[in-house]
């Protein structure tokens, strides 16, 4: 009898995910407008001084909201240039996402 892929003892050791991160990371992308903004931000590939209510159609509150979410799980970095801010996602923790996913 061949072992599937749903036999015990297939995918590794318990613990070798990080829970809490891939939690944290999950939840950060739970909301269908931070993966929006997350891939605008992903395929823009510089850094984005526009206004983020052009890429989305909510308001900005919102979208302010939507934003503290993605920087607290570090998916993306902002910083002030002036009067502007620039948004851009964090290439170190997009690729720590994509080895946790895999790890599943």
């Amino acid at each position: 009898m061949s072992k599937t892929c749903c036999t015990p003892g297939n995918g590794g050791a318990a613990g070798e995910v990080d829970a809490e991160d891939i939690a944290a990371l999950c939840k950060a992308l739970g909301h269908p407008a931070r993966v929006r903004l997350l891939k605008h931000l992903a395929d823009y590939g510089a850094c984005f001084f526009g206004n983020l209510t052009d890429i989305l159609p909510l308001a900005p509150s919102t979208i302010s909201q939507h934003v503290t979410i993605l920087k607290e799980a570090g998916l993306i970095l902002g910083s002030s240039d002036e009067q502007r801010v620039c948004y851009c996602v964090n290439p170190e923790r997009i690729r720590q996402l994509k080895q946790l996913v895999a790890g599943l």
